[in-house]
């Protein structure tokens, strides 16, 4: 499914969920194609006013309840994780944890959102430095962290008054289903999270050709980075980007390599 201006939405193409260890089909959601992305812009545009003059307060409670939520359903998210991602379920409830705490700090920071007073240069100016929402933000996340990317990108955003477009990886999309589930569950107002599934470049495409989307957060290679730095300068957007390489290490010949799997 796809989640749009608070509705779960259908589409008749699938995307298969395969489970890396096996390479069996555990699952499949809905595809999304630019009349979905296209929706959901319209939608998070839509609704960022009202999600903006809510006080910091009313933003910080939903963002616990969803970490709340998310929380009590550790063992069956775990589980998910592992079947679509691949990772250990001890790995997955870790994962886990750490995306509860971007929800909780980012929930407290939205609280400490401060402007400034500025010295001016004459005794009948006053100069002050107040902060608003940036806009729509599209955040792109990737497949080896694929709830922990979400919130640490999602969190921030909702916590300052903006509004979200949410494209996961393709091999993950199950976990961001469980994310956004929590959401509307907590009660978040419509429009204020979407969720798309689907190709990338044609979902990227969409959101990066709207003015309406005002920043990119985006996490995966350096290739596909310098790709959304490029197509940002047109519409003048703000991006945020964590590019990496492959995190390469050396295993010694003196490596407890049984030890080393009974920890994990």
């Amino acid at each position: 499914m796809l989640y749009i201006n608070g509705e779960w939405v259908t589409t008749e193409e699938q995307l298969d969920v395969i489970n890396p260890s096996t390479g069996e089909v555990i699952d499949a959601v809905s595809k999304s194609g630019k009349k979905e992305a296209n929706s959901a812009i319209k939608s998070a545009k839509e609704n960022i006013k009202d999600w903006s003059n809510l006080t910091a307060k009313d933003r910080y409670n939903y963002l616990n309840q969803v970490a709340a939520i998310l929380r009590g359903r550790t063992n069956k998210i775990a589980e998910v994780i592992t079947s679509e991602m691949g990772k250990p379920l001890k790995e997955s409830k870790g994962e886990i944890s750490l995306a509860i705490d971007y929800l909780e700090w980012y929930a407290e920071e939205g609280r400490r959102i401060y402007g400034e007073t500025i010295p001016a240069s004459s005794k009948n100016k006053r100069l002050i430095v107040k902060r608003h929402p940036v806009g729509v933000v599209g955040a792109i996340t990737p497949w080896n962290f694929p709830i922990a990317m979400i919130t640490r990108k999602v969190a921030p955003a909702l916590a300052s008054g903006c509004t979200v477009i949410l494209k996961p990886a393709s091999a993950t999309p199950l976990t961001a289903l469980e994310v956004i589930k929590a959401f509307h569950e907590a009660g978040i107002p419509k429009g204020v999270v979407n969720l798309l599934h689907g190709s990338a470049k044609e979902i990227t495409q969409v959101l990066m050709n709207s003015s309406d989307v005002r920043k990119i957060t985006f996490t995966g290679s350096t290739e596909v980075g310098k790709q959304l730095m490029r197509q940002s300068a047109d519409t003048m957007k703000k991006i945020s980007m964590e590019l990496g390489g492959h995190a390469p290490f050396i295993v010694f010949e003196d490596a407890d390599l049984e030890k080393q799997l009974m920890v994990l």
